[in-house]
């Protein structure tokens, strides 16, 4: 029988660095092996209570379709939030999306023909790798380095990858996956390159509020002068501790790009009607939860940097937001070891579950001895991971 041939696309669709170890965690949680998850960036932080409540008392007898923008009580919520903050904004520039993964498709669709470019910085969230097969479009990679806390290089290391067929440049601040907060003369730089070459600007901002040590997040939207360009991509999913709620959405001030992008909104009907009725809720109620949380955050990530430095060979920057690091180990690959975590070692019957660090770049060969840890676990258990880490590393054979 002549093999069925698929789309040059699925072929090309990456698995995810942060999931495909998944199968080998469950074979060991089989085995009596605890797991502790420093792969996902899923937060043990209890999900606002409001957002459950909210769904419980939604009293329509026809779960019906939405309108396909996202309901209006959402999108004056997230207004609100946006003017709190000091940026002018209005209901015609925002849409809500089925979680911040669709509002980086749409944009990336949005902005781009099959074959155009954007210029990405890496590490960068793995996801954008799928996105853009899916999109049928180039990501052109900028390495940052660890010895630099992953910032930026050069206006002119930057603008020497821009060709004719670069459409945007697609940032990420705070980081996933190495936790760094882009600076006011980092943003400047961004600013000054798409003003200069008439690029789009795709922000996501999903980790806005996780800013540590005092600093402060500059936001995509207090760029003056590239107003109309600016695409800002977000999620509850971090915010409220609700990842599986999957509600996200577009800002942008230009009424033709939000047109094209209602197209795409309308072709998959709408976004998930109940859990914006939460997220509802969850906006109307942010100001409860968001500064426990983020100082919640920054003693995980003090607790785990305290640990790192007991362990010979671990090198990483402390990160300024988000809740991720990117960590250099003193191995040689790091796909096989964090498979080896999980398959071959554990220590007094527990493990730690960690993800490689190459699924975050596009380039070749990078990455290939970091992995990303996601200190999204509360603190007793980050100490007992640490320690766990610690006699791996000391028992693993290259």
């Amino acid at each position: 029988m002549d093999e069925i041939k698929l789309s040059k696309r699925a072929e090309d669709m990456p698995y995810s660095p942060i999931r495909k170890l998944a199968s080998f965690a469950d074979d060991a949680k089989k085995k009596g092996v605890k797991v502790f998850h420093l792969n996902i960036g899923q937060p043990d932080i209890e999900t606002p209570k409001e957002i459950f409540e909210a769904i419980a008392n939604y009293r329509e007898k026809v779960l019906k379709y939405g309108p396909s923008g996202g309901l209006l009580d959402l999108r004056v919520a997230i207004v609100d939030y946006h003017r709190n903050l000091g940026f002018d904004i209005n209901l015609d520039n925002v849409w809500i999306t089925t979680g911040g993964s669709e509002a980086i498709i749409f944009a990336m669709m949005t902005v781009c023909d099959p074959g155009d470019e954007i210029i990405v910085f890496e590490p960068f969230y793995t996801n954008y790798n799928g996105f853009a097969v899916m999109s049928q479009i180039k990501l052109v990679p900028i390495t940052t380095e660890v010895e630099q806390g992953f910032h930026l290089p050069s206006k002119e290391a930057i603008e020497e990858k821009i060709t004719s067929r670069t459409r945007a440049i697609l940032i990420n601040t705070p980081n996933n996956p190495t936790g760094t907060v882009f600076t006011e003369e980092e943003m400047f730089i961004i600013h000054n390159l798409c003003k200069k070459h008439n690029l789009f600007l795709l922000s996501d901002e999903v980790y806005r509020e996780f800013v540590y040590d005092g600093k402060f997040q500059i936001s995509a939207l207090s760029l003056p002068e590239i107003e109309d360009r600016v695409i800002i991509m977000d999620s509850i999913s971090k915010r409220f501790s609700a990842c599986g709620a999957r509600v996200g959405f577009i800002i942008n001030r230009n009424k033709k790009i939000m047109d094209r992008i209602l197209k795409f909104s309308q072709a998959r009907l709408c976004p998930p009607t109940l859990e914006q009725v939460g997220a509802i809720a969850a906006y109307k109620n942010i100001d409860k939860y968001i500064k426990p949380m983020i100082q919640e955050y920054e003693m995980r990530r003090n607790v785990l940097f305290e640990g790192l430095q007991t362990i010979p060979g671990v090198y990483g920057h402390k990160p300024e937001g988000a809740f991720y690091t990117v960590l250099r180990l003193p191995i040689k690959d790091a796909d096989k070891f964090c498979q080896w975590l999980l398959t071959d070692f554990n220590y007094k019957k527990k493990t730690v579950m960690l993800t490689p660090a190459n699924g975050f770049y596009s380039s070749p060969e990078k990455g290939i001895n970091e992995v990303r840890i996601a200190y999204v676990l509360k603190k007793d258990d980050l100490q007992e991971a640490i320690e766990i880490l610690k006699a791996a590393l000391q028992s693993y054979k290259d």
